[in-house]
């Protein structure tokens, strides 16, 4: 990944080593405003603030994890785009699956049903012309557009299908 155009010239630090942990740690704390972009990432004011937050605290001599514990507690464990799997974060991580595995297994019993019975399907039952020989097809009285009717297809292709047309 490149460089982001949303670090302003005014925010760099001149120690490239605490710039480059700068960049680092903001890549990981999510823009509130934006919800899907890093701060690193975000042209939004209020990244552009948090970003200014980490430059300040890791000036005054912060570890990376002081201050992620600083953002998280002033933000909560929304501010970070990778939030830490814990029992109160645990739905986050897994809710994506669970929703997943539920709708595969009612994908897999539905059409495990539909093997099991085709004619029972709610599809066949409201098809009029389904293979059910109990229902007529209601264009079958008209000869003319019944393609298997191949003495009708003769006289049709000949002109000779209505006697009036000679």
């Amino acid at each position: 990944m490149g460089q982001a155009l949303a670090v302003e010239p005014d925010e760099i630090l001149d120690d490239p080593a605490l710039e480059a942990r700068a960049r680092d740690i903001s890549r990981e704390l999510r823009c509130i405003t934006c919800q899907s972009q890093s701060i690193d990432d975000s042209d939004a004011p209020l990244a552009k603030d948090l970003r200014l937050i980490v430059r300040e605290r890791l000036l005054a001599g912060d570890t990376d994890q002081e201050i992620m514990t600083y953002m998280t507690d002033r933000y909560g464990d929304y501010v970070l785009l990778k939030p830490a799997l814990r029992a109160d974060t645990a739905l986050l991580w897994f809710a994506p699956l669970i929703a997943f595995g539920g709708a595969l297994g009612a994908a897999f019993f539905y059409f495990r049903q539909i093997r099991k019975n085709p004619n029972d399907s709610d599809s066949n039952k409201n098809n009029p012309y389904s293979e059910d020989p109990s229902t007529e097809n209601p264009l079958a009285e008209y000869p003319y557009n019944n393609s298997h009717d191949t003495d009708n297809a003769d006289r049709i292709d000949s002109g000779a299908a209505d006697p009036e047309m000679k």
